[in-house]
């Protein structure tokens, strides 16, 4: 048998916890010393508290760990609970690191406040475009992980359904986005996922819209060098470019995105340009 501090050594928790498990009745100890009230555990016992640790991990009460103990929750249920658990801690991380790159590439953003360079702003003529598209909602531009979420799976499904109806895209991938609002003041927005597909024939049903991109006569555009989480790096200095230069912008815009280098996984080497429709 194991002491009680030798025990939480070996299950990685606290003398307090085992004591607090043991008054609510969630892991007794073996064996309690009649004279010293010294609390003994035997080897067998890590399986359970591993078991309550685990579940507490995965973010249930205490009360409710107690429950799926006393039903006797077995092995690949625990698995697959904590695979899911495991998900969705993994998905969380990625969010905080984009938020944490945006605050990053904000703080650059202000460092440099009125010295941006805007020589690389070029304006131009976007002809109209056929394209094939698919589209969701977003919450909106104060939820930058919305847009990435709703956006992302939209590309490799359209590719899927290009290559089912046997329609070739003829340029880089392209992402608009327009207001989508139900109510005053609701914020929500429409993406678009779309490629290129000139004069192709699409079929009756493809599973996909075909529209056309109008022409934009005047287009403020820039690259975009990098993460599309830092896509306000880019869009500051366009704006910036529009003051400057006594333009305006169009509404209701059609702002786009042109994908033209994204190595897959290496969203810092992504090079996308940024198109946004202005006048005089």
């Amino acid at each position: 048998m194991f002491s009680i501090g030798d025990f939480a050594g070996l299950g990685r928790v606290s003398v307090r916890m085992l004591r607090h498990y043991d008054a609510i009745g969630l892991l007794p100890p073996a064996h309690v010393d009649q004279h010293s009230g010294y609390r003994f555990y035997t080897a067998s016992q890590l399986k359970l508290l591993n078991r309550v640790t685990a579940l507490k991990d995965l973010g249930f009460s205490l009360s409710e760990v107690q429950k799926l103990i006393d039903e006797k929750v077995d092995v690949g249920e625990l698995r697959g609970m904590l695979r899911l658990r495991r998900a969705e801690l993994e998905a969380q991380a990625r969010k905080d690191r984009m938020r944490l790159a945006q605050v990053d590439a904000r703080l650059r953003m202000i460092e440099i406040e009125g010295h941006m360079d805007t020589g690389d702003v070029v304006l131009k003529n976007i002809p109209p475009i056929r394209v094939a598209e698919l589209s969701a909602t977003a919450t909106g531009y104060d939820h930058p992980d919305s847009i990435t979420e709703n956006l992302s799976p939209l590309y490799p499904r359209l590719m899927e359904l290009m290559e089912a109806g046997g329609v070739q895209m003829t340029g880089a991938p392209i992402a608009y986005y327009l207001p989508a609002p139900t109510e005053p003041g609701d914020e929500t927005i429409t993406v678009h996922a779309a490629f290129p597909i000139g004069d192709a024939e699409a079929g009756d049903d493809p599973g996909f819209e075909v529209v056309v991109l109008p022409e934009i006569e005047q287009a403020a555009t820039a690259l975009h060098e990098g993460s599309m989480s830092e896509a306000f790096r880019t869009g500051q200095k366009i704006a910036n470019w529009i003051d400057d230069n006594g333009y305006h912008t169009v509404e209701p815009g059609f702002a786009r995105e042109v994908y033209l280098d994204c190595p897959p996984g290496e969203f810092d080497k992504w090079v996308t340009e940024m198109q946004v429709p202005v006048s005089r």
